[in-house]
């Protein structure tokens, strides 16, 4: 697969058909996995990772499922492309640029599951869903991993559960994430008490692409930090009842907003536009700082003539990977922020052409 092709697409996260998508932009799972009678990948030889990949890319190719996965050898990508994928949420920054030897990432074509092999564990499973879907999330994620398991000798001990390369993680492997759009909750400053109490009680929140990424956009990701002496069914419990509550805080914030403020976020939204609009030079972090003020305006139903699935879309394809594939060449900083603009402009002004 040329990986060009996905550019006109979304992808599963970014659809907003999900329930709840004004608020919860997608919800991820993940399960961390290796085989037995090989080391961790912190300690396999370059033979033994490659045994590895071979392994898994046969039991990939023959699991039935009711979608196709395809194989992708990232040491065999340019740096331009693995980073493409880190943007699409299929791969972590790890596996595109920190580690070493034979590894690759699976995905089918709506990029809804990946497998990724040789990252910190031999496998790390995930299914991304618009939206919030936990429970359709998880359902989808225990048939791969069923699948696999079929054809491959899982780590597992009988006290312990999986057995993964980082102690975090091992029981049942589990990752739940849901990333939400909190605007409101920051425009009224109270999202550090959200955050605060959070840490309370064993939930991480980090930036839109995970661990070590700043926040941008109002963009967070909420996800459990224990897996072991806790069921799957008891830890995706614990991060649903904690989202609900978070959608409450949100939504009454905005409530707040279009109550006691409603004509200076309109005034908002308006220069954030114009801005996007107008702008010969921007950064990624404006963009998308900018892109949601106007994907609050949506939702609060300020503005009718940006539709959000054109938003979602803008959040993905000005960011650097993206916006290089789309004009062709490789960039610079200072080109890269002119492009940037540029394309901003041009797509705004299509849509206005639609209003």
């Amino acid at each position: 697969m040329n990986l060009d092709t996905l550019l006109p697409n979304l992808g599963e996260w970014l659809r907003g058909t999900g329930p709840e998508s004004d608020v919860v932009v997608s919800t991820r799972i993940r399960l961390a996995r290796n085989l037995a009678d090989y080391p961790f990948t912190g300690r396999a030889t370059a033979a033994q990772k490659g045994e590895i990949v071979t392994r898994v890319k046969e039991a990939v190719g023959r699991v039935e499922l009711p979608f196709k996965l395809d194989y992708h050898d990232v040491p065999g990508m340019t740096v331009l492309d693995r980073q493409f994928l880190v943007e699409r949420q299929l791969i972590s920054r790890e596996l595109a640029a920190v580690l070493e030897g034979p590894r690759g990432v699976a995905f089918d074509a709506k990029e809804s599951a990946s497998v990724m092999v040789n990252e910190e564990d031999h496998l790390r499973l995930q299914v991304l869903r618009s939206g919030f879907a936990l429970d359709d999330a998880w359902a989808d994620i225990d048939k791969l991993d069923d699948a696999l398991e079929a054809r491959l000798p899982y780590a597992f001990h009988s006290q312990f559960g999986y057995l993964t390369a980082c102690p975090t993680n091992v029981g049942t492997g589990l990752r739940g994430s849901v990333m939400l759009h909190l605007p409101a909750l920051g425009i009224t400053k109270q999202i550090d008490k959200v955050f605060r109490a959070l840490q309370k009680i064993n939930l991480a929140v980090r930036g839109g692409h995970g661990e070590g990424s700043r926040a941008f956009g109002d963009l967070y990701q909420i996800s459990n930090q224990v897996t072991l002496g806790k069921s799957e069914q008891k830890i995706l419990g614990e991060i649903k009842e904690v989202i609900l509550t978070i959608l409450q805080y949100e939504r009454q914030a905005r409530a707040v907003l279009m109550k006691e403020r409603r004509q200076a976020e309109q005034d908002r939204v308006a220069r954030a536009l114009g801005t996007l609009g107008s702008a010969t030079m921007i950064t990624a972090e404006e963009t998308m700082e900018l892109l949601s003020v106007v994907r609050l305006g949506i939702n609060l139903r300020l503005i009718d003539d940006v539709p959000a699935t054109a938003v979602n879309q803008l959040f993905i394809q000005t960011q650097a990977a993206h916006l290089q594939k789309l004009v062709g060449h490789a960039l610079d900083g200072e080109e890269r922020n002119a492009a940037r603009a540029k394309y901003l402009k041009t797509r705004l002004r299509e849509l206005g052409s639609h209003r």
